[in-house]
């Protein structure tokens, strides 16, 4: 996305969140995530923000402190991630893996004081020596619409599939 384009303009201004403005907001995080500039993608995230993945057919209601989940980070874990995600060693990422991340659906379910709670459905493609690994659910946010540019203080990603296969989840869905 061209720096100067008007997408890039309403997420980096505060307020007036709509839900078009939201729409830009994800299929810009899908796009930094599909180039692999995870750094950015991670740059979106507000300090203190969490990123969770619950476990499959647990729904959204799961706690972390009672549930084991495939990802349950904090700000520092995620940073943490990302960095590992980065480096030669991250042998499930290395070479990168091809990634498409599909976004649709966005529903702003509630707005006070500018933090607006989405819930958006998703399908995310992975391909990896010649395999491809489906990934769809349901993504629920929290977004800070006041922050400029917006930062997203929560987000969990709610798998619709009964089971992972090959059991391992080492992409950001």
């Amino acid at each position: 996305m061209n720096a100067d384009s008007p997408i890039a303009d309403d997420l980096a201004m505060s307020g007036s969140c709509t839900r078009a403005k939201v729409e830009n907001f994800l299929y810009h995080e899908a796009a930094l995530l599909d180039d692999w500039r995870i750094e950015e993608w991670f740059a979106l995230f507000a300090e203190g923000a969490t990123y969770e993945v619950p476990p499959t057919g647990d729904g959204d209601e799961t706690d972390p402190a009672t549930s084991l989940f495939y990802i349950a980070d904090d700000y520092v874990r995620l940073r943490e991630r990302v960095t590992r995600l980065l480096k030669k060693e991250a042998h499930s990422e290395f070479p990168r893996s091809r990634q498409r991340h599909m976004v649709s659906n966005v529903r702003v379910t509630t707005l006070v004081g500018g933090v607006a709670d989405v819930a958006c459905n998703f399908v995310t493609y992975r391909a990896r020596r010649g395999v491809v690994d489906t990934y769809y659910g349901q993504h629920l946010y929290r977004i800070d619409c006041n922050a400029a540019p917006w930062r997203i203080r929560s987000k969990r990603s709610v798998l619709d599939m009964d089971m992972l296969y090959p059991g391992k989840l080492s992409i950001i869905i």
